[in-house]
């Protein structure tokens, strides 16, 4: 006889594989926007990414797929978005991810004191950090209805080492 175990497995950082976090800005009806995406490259295979990004989310109360989330109305929030130096810090329980930020990034994060996150499940294995990202890739998987479903959404607030 075989029996299967409804258990859910502890949530292991390793499973992630590789996080990367792309930011870039965008058009929106009141001028730019701060775009920020998290997502694993899915090394480990996109199941058990997909099963350890939704693992992490849930775990710190962050919703998949069921709207956006306002960071500036949940003090507690347990992500942080920290600005210094043209680089952009995304802190959450469990594990930090930074990338460089281009200079309209920065204006756009400066003039709204936030940016929107988004944080898929969706592993991306051919957005390695430390390449370029073309504009069109980024654009087709960051817009893809995909991405976009099965990601958290936040308005980050922005910190700085100032205050």
């Amino acid at each position: 006889m075989t029996s299967t175990s409804s258990e859910t497995r502890p949530f292991s950082a390793a499973d992630l594989g590789t996080l990367a976090v792309i930011a870039w800005s965008g058009d929106a009806p009141d001028g730019d926007m701060p775009y920020l995406l998290a997502y694993s490259l899915g090394e480990g295979g996109p199941e058990a990414s997909t099963v350890a990004v939704e693992q992490l989310l849930r775990t710190i109360g962050l919703p998949i797929g069921e709207g956006l989330v306002d960071g500036f109305t949940r003090p507690s929030l347990p992500i942080r978005l920290l600005v210094e130096a043209g680089q952009a810090m995304v802190s959450m329980p469990r594990l930090d991810a930074q990338c460089t930020a281009p200079p309209e990034w920065l204006a756009a994060v400066g003039e709204r004191g936030f940016a929107y996150f988004i944080f898929t499940t969706r592993p991306w294995p051919e957005a390695e950090p430390g390449r370029p990202v073309e504009a069109e890739a980024l654009a087709a998987f960051a817009g893809d209805e995909e991405t976009l479903k099965r990601a958290t959404h936040v308005l980050l607030p922005v910190r700085n080492l100032r205050g």
